[in-house]
């Protein structure tokens, strides 16, 4: 069998497809890949510990992304014990630690009933806001579409009313 016709971390072959590691530089080095359960768990970030028990094997891979995804898994899965079980690369811990690191610190978009909010989604105010410096209230009940996110600042979003770019908390929207 190719490298492609098998998901890389349980060996299943339903719906194989390739992803590139959370830093990837978009190389074929540093993709994997993963058949449509994993690809499902991985992207949502909800991972079945059962189902990743798969990782016993793949963390040996010779295959430096696979152990690399391997290593993030464990990690988002609260495995120290498995982490401190493998061995990589210093260029492949480096790349392992940087996509840990790096989803530690992504901010998460939530609405006031803690959906999450992504750029260019649609949203609905809340109660009546005053915007400050532009001389109009946006009303409850107003819809904004293709928001933007404020950057480094999870507790707001950007939006246009009345023809006005303003930044919204988060607080006093829901998602449309």
């Amino acid at each position: 069998m190719s490298r492609s016709s098998i998901c890389e971390l349980c060996a299943s072959e339903d719906g194989v497809e390739v992803i590139e590691l959370p830093v990837s530089d978009g190389s074929d080095e540093q993709s994997v890949y993963v058949c449509a359960n994993c690809k499902g768990q991985i992207e949502s970030g909800d991972l079945d510990e059962a189902h990743f028990n798969c990782l016993n094997d793949a963390m040996w891979s010779e295959t430096p992304a696979v152990k690399v995804m391997s290593y993030i898994l464990w990690n988002t899965l609260g495995r120290q014990d498995m982490v401190d079980m493998m061995y990589l690369e210093e260029d492949e811990r480096n790349l392992a630690e940087q996509a840990v690191n790096a989803a530690a610190n992504k901010l998460v978009y939530r609405d006031s009933n803690g959906v999450e909010l992504h750029t260019g989604d649609s949203i609905v105010i809340l109660k009546d806001l005053e915007v400050k410096g532009a001389g109009f209230t946006a009303k409850r009940g107003t819809t904004v579409t293709r928001i933007g996110l404020a950057p480094g600042d999870a507790g707001h979003v950007e939006g246009r009313v009345n023809g006005t770019k303003i930044f919204i908390k988060t607080e006093f929207i829901k998602k449309a």
